[in-house]
Protein backbone atom coordinates (compact mmCIF):
# COMPACT_ATOMS: atom_id res chain seq x y z
CA UNK A 1 0.00 0.00 0.00
CA UNK A 2 1.31 3.47 -0.93
CA UNK A 3 0.65 6.27 1.53
CA UNK A 4 0.63 9.83 0.27
CA UNK A 5 1.68 11.93 3.22
CA UNK A 6 2.51 15.12 1.40
CA UNK A 7 -0.29 17.23 -0.09
CA UNK A 8 1.69 17.84 -3.29
CA UNK A 9 1.63 14.14 -4.04
CA UNK A 10 -2.13 14.31 -4.62
CA UNK A 11 -1.75 16.73 -7.55
CA UNK A 12 -1.08 14.10 -10.30
CA UNK A 13 -4.06 12.03 -9.19
CA UNK A 14 -6.33 15.06 -9.06
CA UNK A 15 -5.16 16.11 -12.51
CA UNK A 16 -5.83 12.64 -13.96
CA UNK A 17 -9.27 12.55 -12.35
CA UNK A 18 -10.16 15.94 -13.75
CA UNK A 19 -9.03 14.87 -17.22
CA UNK A 20 -11.06 11.66 -17.00
CA UNK A 21 -14.19 13.52 -15.87
CA UNK A 22 -13.83 16.13 -18.61
CA UNK A 23 -13.27 13.42 -21.24
CA UNK A 24 -16.35 11.53 -20.11
CA UNK A 25 -18.42 14.71 -20.14
CA UNK A 26 -17.23 15.48 -23.65
CA UNK A 27 -18.07 11.99 -24.84
CA UNK A 28 -21.56 12.24 -23.39
CA UNK A 29 -22.01 15.64 -24.96
CA UNK A 30 -20.99 14.27 -28.37
CA UNK A 31 -23.26 11.22 -28.03
CA UNK A 32 -26.28 13.17 -26.83
CA UNK A 33 -27.28 14.64 -30.25
CA UNK A 34 -27.45 11.10 -31.73
CA UNK A 35 -30.33 10.15 -29.43
CA UNK A 36 -33.86 10.91 -30.57
CA UNK A 37 -35.32 14.01 -29.00
CA UNK A 38 -38.70 12.37 -28.59
CA UNK A 39 -40.21 8.94 -28.80
CA UNK A 40 -42.39 9.97 -31.73
CA UNK A 41 -39.47 10.80 -34.03
CA UNK A 42 -39.03 8.15 -36.71
CA UNK A 43 -35.78 6.22 -37.15
CA UNK A 44 -33.35 7.42 -39.82
CA UNK A 45 -34.01 6.20 -43.33
CA UNK A 46 -30.65 4.39 -43.38
CA UNK A 47 -31.81 2.11 -40.57
CA UNK A 48 -34.82 0.87 -42.58
CA UNK A 49 -34.59 -2.31 -44.61
CA UNK A 50 -33.43 -1.85 -48.16
CA UNK A 51 -36.12 -2.56 -50.79
CA UNK A 52 -36.04 -6.12 -52.06
CA UNK A 53 -36.64 -5.30 -55.71
CA UNK A 54 -35.11 -2.49 -57.79
CA UNK A 55 -37.14 -0.23 -60.05
CA UNK A 56 -35.32 -1.61 -63.08
CA UNK A 57 -32.65 -4.16 -64.00
CA UNK A 58 -31.27 -5.67 -67.21
CA UNK A 59 -33.62 -3.53 -69.31
CA UNK A 60 -36.71 -4.57 -67.34
CA UNK A 61 -38.66 -1.63 -65.92
CA UNK A 62 -41.29 -1.93 -63.22
CA UNK A 63 -44.73 -0.93 -64.40
CA UNK A 64 -45.54 0.23 -60.88
CA UNK A 65 -43.43 0.55 -57.77
CA UNK A 66 -42.72 -2.93 -56.31
CA UNK A 67 -45.29 -3.75 -53.64
CA UNK A 68 -43.81 -4.63 -50.26
CA UNK A 69 -45.64 -7.31 -48.26
CA UNK A 70 -45.22 -8.34 -44.63
CA UNK A 71 -48.20 -10.68 -44.27
CA UNK A 72 -47.72 -14.28 -45.48
CA UNK A 73 -51.29 -14.19 -46.77
CA UNK A 74 -50.30 -11.45 -49.23
CA UNK A 75 -47.31 -13.48 -50.42
CA UNK A 76 -49.06 -16.85 -50.79
CA UNK A 77 -52.55 -17.42 -49.46
CA UNK A 78 -52.33 -21.18 -49.94
CA UNK A 79 -49.06 -21.64 -48.01
CA UNK A 80 -49.42 -19.38 -44.99
CA UNK A 81 -48.57 -22.09 -42.44
CA UNK A 82 -45.49 -23.26 -44.35
CA UNK A 83 -44.16 -19.71 -44.76
CA UNK A 84 -44.50 -19.12 -41.03
CA UNK A 85 -42.65 -22.35 -40.28
CA UNK A 86 -39.73 -21.30 -42.48
CA UNK A 87 -39.52 -17.88 -40.81
CA UNK A 88 -41.02 -15.54 -43.40
CA UNK A 89 -40.31 -11.87 -42.60
CA UNK A 90 -41.32 -9.85 -45.66
CA UNK A 91 -41.49 -9.90 -49.42
CA UNK A 92 -42.20 -7.95 -52.58
CA UNK A 93 -44.38 -8.32 -55.66
CA UNK A 94 -43.66 -6.58 -58.96
CA UNK A 95 -44.51 -6.67 -62.66
CA UNK A 96 -41.79 -5.64 -65.12
CA UNK A 97 -42.15 -4.79 -68.80
CA UNK A 98 -39.73 -4.62 -71.73
CA UNK A 99 -40.45 -4.48 -75.45
CA UNK A 100 -43.98 -5.77 -75.03
CA UNK A 101 -42.94 -8.68 -72.79
CA UNK A 102 -43.64 -9.06 -69.09
CA UNK A 103 -41.82 -10.54 -66.11
CA UNK A 104 -43.69 -11.26 -62.89
CA UNK A 105 -41.58 -11.48 -59.73
CA UNK A 106 -42.48 -12.68 -56.27
CA UNK A 107 -39.69 -12.31 -53.72
CA UNK A 108 -39.86 -13.86 -50.25
CA UNK A 109 -37.37 -13.02 -47.49
CA UNK A 110 -36.79 -15.18 -44.40
CA UNK A 111 -34.90 -14.94 -41.12
CA UNK A 112 -31.90 -16.84 -42.45
CA UNK A 113 -30.61 -18.98 -45.30
CA UNK A 114 -32.00 -22.12 -43.66
CA UNK A 115 -35.55 -20.85 -44.00
CA UNK A 116 -34.91 -19.66 -47.56
CA UNK A 117 -33.60 -23.04 -48.64
CA UNK A 118 -36.54 -24.79 -46.98
CA UNK A 119 -39.03 -22.55 -48.76
CA UNK A 120 -37.20 -23.06 -52.07
CA UNK A 121 -37.37 -26.84 -51.65
CA UNK A 122 -41.04 -26.51 -50.67
CA UNK A 123 -41.99 -24.61 -53.84
CA UNK A 124 -39.71 -26.55 -56.23
CA UNK A 125 -41.38 -29.77 -57.45
CA UNK A 126 -39.07 -32.75 -57.82
CA UNK A 127 -37.72 -33.24 -61.32
CA UNK A 128 -37.42 -29.62 -62.48
CA UNK A 129 -34.21 -29.07 -64.48
CA UNK A 130 -31.38 -27.33 -62.68
CA UNK A 131 -30.41 -23.76 -63.57
CA UNK A 132 -27.34 -21.67 -62.78
CA UNK A 133 -28.93 -18.77 -60.92
CA UNK A 134 -28.24 -17.73 -57.35
CA UNK A 135 -27.29 -20.46 -54.88
CA UNK A 136 -29.75 -22.96 -56.34
CA UNK A 137 -32.33 -22.78 -59.12
CA UNK A 138 -34.77 -24.84 -61.15
CA UNK A 139 -37.04 -24.03 -64.08
CA UNK A 140 -40.17 -25.26 -65.78
CA UNK A 141 -40.70 -23.72 -69.21
CA UNK A 142 -41.11 -19.98 -68.61
CA UNK A 143 -41.01 -20.17 -64.79
CA UNK A 144 -37.73 -19.98 -62.85
CA UNK A 145 -37.40 -20.51 -59.12
CA UNK A 146 -34.14 -19.71 -57.31
CA UNK A 147 -32.82 -18.80 -53.89
CA UNK A 148 -29.84 -16.81 -52.70
CA UNK A 149 -28.92 -15.80 -49.15
CA UNK A 150 -32.17 -15.59 -47.19
CA UNK A 151 -34.30 -14.77 -50.23
CA UNK A 152 -36.42 -16.89 -52.60
CA UNK A 153 -37.40 -15.53 -56.02
CA UNK A 154 -40.24 -16.90 -58.14
CA UNK A 155 -39.99 -15.46 -61.68
CA UNK A 156 -42.47 -16.00 -64.51
CA UNK A 157 -41.58 -14.78 -68.02
CA UNK A 158 -44.15 -14.18 -70.71
CA UNK A 159 -41.52 -15.51 -73.09
CA UNK A 160 -38.30 -17.21 -72.03
CA UNK A 161 -35.22 -16.14 -73.97
CA UNK A 162 -31.53 -17.07 -74.22
CA UNK A 163 -30.58 -14.16 -71.93
CA UNK A 164 -33.22 -14.79 -69.27
CA UNK A 165 -30.77 -16.66 -67.06
CA UNK A 166 -28.16 -13.89 -67.14
CA UNK A 167 -30.88 -11.31 -66.40
CA UNK A 168 -31.94 -13.22 -63.29
CA UNK A 169 -28.30 -13.59 -62.25
CA UNK A 170 -28.00 -9.81 -62.42
CA UNK A 171 -31.09 -9.52 -60.23
CA UNK A 172 -29.66 -12.07 -57.76
CA UNK A 173 -26.54 -9.92 -57.41
CA UNK A 174 -28.64 -6.93 -56.33
CA UNK A 175 -30.57 -8.77 -53.61
CA UNK A 176 -29.47 -8.10 -50.00
CA UNK A 177 -27.37 -10.89 -48.50
CA UNK A 178 -27.37 -12.02 -44.84
CA UNK A 179 -24.21 -12.12 -42.73
CA UNK A 180 -22.76 -14.39 -40.07
CA UNK A 181 -24.74 -17.39 -38.91
CA UNK A 182 -27.81 -16.28 -40.89
CA UNK A 183 -26.00 -17.25 -44.09
CA UNK A 184 -25.57 -20.91 -43.07
CA UNK A 185 -27.55 -23.69 -44.75
CA UNK A 186 -29.22 -26.51 -42.75
CA UNK A 187 -26.50 -28.73 -41.21
CA UNK A 188 -28.63 -31.87 -41.67
CA UNK A 189 -28.04 -31.66 -45.43
CA UNK A 190 -24.43 -32.69 -44.87
CA UNK A 191 -25.62 -36.13 -43.74
CA UNK A 192 -27.09 -37.00 -47.13
CA UNK A 193 -24.94 -39.52 -49.06
CA UNK A 194 -23.90 -37.99 -52.37
CA UNK A 195 -23.64 -41.19 -54.40
CA UNK A 196 -26.69 -41.68 -56.69
CA UNK A 197 -28.37 -38.60 -55.16
CA UNK A 198 -30.72 -36.55 -57.31
CA UNK A 199 -30.15 -33.06 -55.87
CA UNK A 200 -33.30 -31.68 -57.49
CA UNK A 201 -35.43 -33.91 -55.25
CA UNK A 202 -34.14 -32.70 -51.88
CA UNK A 203 -36.77 -31.19 -49.58
CA UNK A 204 -36.17 -29.67 -46.15
CA UNK A 205 -38.89 -29.06 -43.55
CA UNK A 206 -39.08 -27.67 -40.03
CA UNK A 207 -42.82 -28.09 -39.54
CA UNK A 208 -45.77 -30.27 -40.49
CA UNK A 209 -47.11 -27.94 -43.18
CA UNK A 210 -43.81 -27.74 -45.02
CA UNK A 211 -43.20 -31.47 -44.68
CA UNK A 212 -46.62 -32.51 -45.95
CA UNK A 213 -46.59 -29.89 -48.70
CA UNK A 214 -43.28 -31.13 -50.08
CA UNK A 215 -44.39 -34.77 -50.26
CA UNK A 216 -43.11 -36.22 -47.01
CA UNK A 217 -43.11 -40.01 -46.65
CA UNK A 218 -44.28 -40.19 -43.03
CA UNK A 219 -47.31 -38.66 -41.29
CA UNK A 220 -46.23 -35.21 -40.00
CA UNK A 221 -47.54 -36.02 -36.51
CA UNK A 222 -45.12 -38.94 -36.31
CA UNK A 223 -42.05 -36.74 -36.92
CA UNK A 224 -42.28 -34.66 -33.76
CA UNK A 225 -41.74 -31.17 -35.17
CA UNK A 226 -43.08 -29.77 -31.92
CA UNK A 227 -39.93 -31.15 -30.26
CA UNK A 228 -37.58 -29.21 -32.52
CA UNK A 229 -37.14 -31.86 -35.22
CA UNK A 230 -35.89 -31.08 -38.73
CA UNK A 231 -36.51 -33.39 -41.68
CA UNK A 232 -34.84 -33.75 -45.07
CA UNK A 233 -36.08 -36.04 -47.84
CA UNK A 234 -34.20 -36.99 -51.02
CA UNK A 235 -34.53 -39.49 -53.87
CA UNK A 236 -31.71 -41.81 -54.97
CA UNK A 237 -31.49 -43.52 -58.33
CA UNK A 238 -30.28 -47.02 -57.50
CA UNK A 239 -29.71 -49.93 -59.87
CA UNK A 240 -32.81 -51.85 -58.85
CA UNK A 241 -35.08 -48.80 -58.64
CA UNK A 242 -35.59 -45.42 -56.95
CA UNK A 243 -35.31 -45.13 -53.19
CA UNK A 244 -36.35 -42.30 -50.91
CA UNK A 245 -34.19 -41.45 -47.92
CA UNK A 246 -35.72 -39.56 -44.99
CA UNK A 247 -33.45 -38.14 -42.27
CA UNK A 248 -34.98 -36.57 -39.17
CA UNK A 249 -32.63 -34.60 -36.93
CA UNK A 250 -33.61 -34.29 -33.24
CA UNK A 251 -32.07 -32.02 -30.59
CA UNK A 252 -30.70 -34.96 -28.54
CA UNK A 253 -29.86 -38.65 -29.14
CA UNK A 254 -32.27 -39.60 -26.34
CA UNK A 255 -35.19 -38.03 -28.20
CA UNK A 256 -34.06 -39.77 -31.39
CA UNK A 257 -34.00 -43.16 -29.61
CA UNK A 258 -37.62 -42.70 -28.50
CA UNK A 259 -38.73 -41.64 -31.98
CA UNK A 260 -36.86 -44.57 -33.54
CA UNK A 261 -38.89 -47.07 -31.48
CA UNK A 262 -42.10 -45.23 -32.36
CA UNK A 263 -41.26 -45.31 -36.04
CA UNK A 264 -40.35 -49.00 -35.95
CA UNK A 265 -43.67 -49.84 -34.31
CA UNK A 266 -45.48 -47.77 -36.93
CA UNK A 267 -43.78 -49.57 -39.83
CA UNK A 268 -44.34 -52.94 -38.20
CA UNK A 269 -48.06 -52.26 -37.70
CA UNK A 270 -48.54 -51.77 -41.45
CA UNK A 271 -52.16 -51.35 -42.42
CA UNK A 272 -53.16 -51.78 -38.76
CA UNK A 273 -51.36 -48.57 -37.76
CA UNK A 274 -53.41 -45.90 -36.05
CA UNK A 275 -52.35 -43.31 -38.65
CA UNK A 276 -52.88 -44.59 -42.21
CA UNK A 277 -49.75 -44.83 -44.31
CA UNK A 278 -49.28 -41.87 -46.68
CA UNK A 279 -49.24 -42.71 -50.39
CA UNK A 280 -45.41 -42.53 -50.79
CA UNK A 281 -45.03 -45.05 -47.98
CA UNK A 282 -47.91 -47.26 -49.15
CA UNK A 283 -46.41 -47.43 -52.67
CA UNK A 284 -43.06 -48.64 -51.30
CA UNK A 285 -41.82 -52.22 -51.25
CA UNK A 286 -42.45 -53.40 -47.70
CA UNK A 287 -39.35 -55.60 -47.80
CA UNK A 288 -37.18 -52.55 -48.50
CA UNK A 289 -38.47 -50.45 -45.59
CA UNK A 290 -35.81 -50.04 -42.93
CA UNK A 291 -35.35 -47.76 -39.92
CA UNK A 292 -32.02 -46.90 -38.31
CA UNK A 293 -30.62 -44.39 -35.83
CA UNK A 294 -27.25 -42.66 -35.74
CA UNK A 295 -26.80 -40.24 -32.84
CA UNK A 296 -29.64 -37.70 -32.98
CA UNK A 297 -30.57 -38.81 -36.51
CA UNK A 298 -33.41 -41.22 -37.32
CA UNK A 299 -33.20 -42.57 -40.87
CA UNK A 300 -35.89 -44.25 -42.96
CA UNK A 301 -35.41 -45.74 -46.43
CA UNK A 302 -38.41 -46.43 -48.63
CA UNK A 303 -39.15 -46.94 -52.33
CA UNK A 304 -38.81 -49.77 -54.81
CA UNK A 305 -35.13 -50.68 -54.49
CA UNK A 306 -34.19 -54.21 -53.46
CA UNK A 307 -33.49 -54.72 -49.74
CA UNK A 308 -29.71 -55.07 -50.26
CA UNK A 309 -29.39 -51.69 -51.95
CA UNK A 310 -31.74 -50.06 -49.47
CA UNK A 311 -29.65 -51.43 -46.61
CA UNK A 312 -26.44 -50.06 -48.15
CA UNK A 313 -28.04 -46.67 -48.65
CA UNK A 314 -29.30 -46.35 -45.09
CA UNK A 315 -25.97 -47.63 -43.78
CA UNK A 316 -24.14 -44.79 -45.56
CA UNK A 317 -25.65 -42.23 -43.18
CA UNK A 318 -23.36 -41.58 -40.21
CA UNK A 319 -23.59 -38.81 -37.69
CA UNK A 320 -20.24 -37.20 -36.93
CA UNK A 321 -20.29 -35.23 -33.71
CA UNK A 322 -18.07 -32.15 -33.64
CA UNK A 323 -16.78 -32.28 -30.10
CA UNK A 324 -15.22 -29.18 -28.54
CA UNK A 325 -12.87 -29.74 -25.63
CA UNK A 326 -13.50 -27.30 -22.83
CA UNK A 327 -10.41 -26.92 -20.61
CA UNK A 328 -11.12 -27.80 -17.00
CA UNK A 329 -9.10 -26.66 -13.96
CA UNK A 330 -6.70 -29.44 -12.93
CA UNK A 331 -5.43 -27.93 -9.67
CA UNK A 332 -7.07 -28.58 -6.32
CA UNK A 333 -7.59 -25.98 -3.63
CA UNK A 334 -4.70 -27.50 -1.63
CA UNK A 335 -2.35 -27.04 -4.57
CA UNK A 336 -3.48 -23.44 -5.00
CA UNK A 337 -2.85 -22.75 -1.27
CA UNK A 338 0.59 -24.33 -1.50
CA UNK A 339 1.46 -22.16 -4.48
CA UNK A 340 0.32 -19.09 -2.54
CA UNK A 341 2.53 -19.97 0.45
CA UNK A 342 5.52 -20.64 -1.77
CA UNK A 343 4.99 -17.28 -3.43
CA UNK A 344 4.88 -15.53 -0.05
CA UNK A 345 8.09 -17.28 1.05
CA UNK A 346 9.85 -16.30 -2.16
CA UNK A 347 8.72 -12.71 -1.68
CA UNK A 348 10.08 -12.68 1.90
CA UNK A 349 13.44 -14.09 0.77
CA UNK A 350 13.70 -11.51 -1.98
CA UNK A 351 12.89 -8.69 0.46
CA UNK A 352 15.46 -9.88 3.02
CA UNK A 353 18.12 -10.28 0.34
CA UNK A 354 17.42 -6.80 -0.93
CA UNK A 355 17.69 -5.38 2.60
CA UNK A 356 21.02 -7.16 3.19
CA UNK A 357 22.46 -5.98 -0.12
CA UNK A 358 21.27 -2.45 0.53
CA UNK A 359 22.84 -2.44 3.98
CA UNK A 360 26.08 -3.86 2.61
CA UNK A 361 26.43 -1.24 -0.06
CA UNK A 362 25.47 1.71 2.17
CA UNK A 363 27.56 0.56 5.15
CA UNK A 364 30.49 -0.49 3.00
CA UNK A 365 30.48 2.82 1.17
CA UNK A 366 30.64 4.76 4.43
CA UNK A 367 33.48 2.57 5.71
CA UNK A 368 35.49 3.15 2.54
CA UNK A 369 34.92 6.86 2.86
CA UNK A 370 36.27 6.91 6.47
CA UNK A 371 39.29 4.82 5.56
CA UNK A 372 40.06 7.17 2.67
CA UNK A 373 40.11 10.08 5.13
CA UNK A 374 42.43 8.36 7.57
CA UNK A 375 39.82 7.32 10.07
CA UNK A 376 38.95 3.87 11.35
CA UNK A 377 36.34 2.02 9.31
CA UNK A 378 34.04 1.87 12.32
CA UNK A 379 32.91 4.74 14.49
CA UNK A 380 33.22 2.61 17.63
CA UNK A 381 36.73 3.91 18.23
CA UNK A 382 35.77 7.57 17.91
CA UNK A 383 35.70 9.51 21.26
CA UNK A 384 33.47 12.38 20.57
CA UNK A 385 33.11 14.79 23.52
CA UNK A 386 31.63 18.22 23.65
CA UNK A 387 34.41 20.69 24.69
CA UNK A 388 33.58 24.20 25.82
CA UNK A 389 37.29 25.25 25.72
CA UNK A 390 37.05 27.30 28.97
CA UNK A 391 40.42 28.93 30.02
CA UNK A 392 41.33 31.48 32.81
CA UNK A 393 42.66 34.78 31.51
CA UNK A 394 44.52 37.64 33.45
CA UNK A 395 42.92 40.99 33.01
CA UNK A 396 45.26 43.99 33.55
CA UNK A 397 43.48 46.43 35.88
CA UNK A 398 43.00 50.00 34.65
CA UNK A 399 45.06 52.64 36.72
CA UNK A 400 43.27 55.49 38.43
CA UNK A 401 43.57 59.18 37.57
CA UNK A 402 46.29 59.92 40.07
CA UNK A 403 48.36 57.07 38.89
CA UNK A 404 47.79 54.89 41.82
CA UNK A 405 46.85 51.26 41.32
CA UNK A 406 43.33 50.37 42.46
CA UNK A 407 44.63 47.34 44.31
CA UNK A 408 46.98 49.42 46.33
Amino acid sequence: MIRLTHPMRWLPILACSAALISGTTAAVAQAAPARPAAAGIAAPAAAAKAPLLPESFAGWVSADAPKAVTDPAQADQASIAALKEYGFTDGALAMYKRDGETLSLRVLRFNDATGAYGAYSFYRPSGWPKEQVGTGAASNHNRVLFWTGNTVVDATFSHIGPMSGSELRELAGELPAPEGSKALTPPVLANLPQTSLDPQTTHYAVGPAGYAGSGGVLPPALIGFDRGAEAVTATYTLTSGPATLTIVDYPTPQMAAVQERTLRDYIKAGSQAQNPWPKPLADSDVASLEVRRSGPLVILVSGDAVPDESHKLIGAVHYDADLISVPQPMESEVAKTGRLLVGIAVLVVIGCSAAILLGFFLGGGRALYRVAHGKPASTVYDAEFISLDLKEKWVDPVPSIDGSHPNG
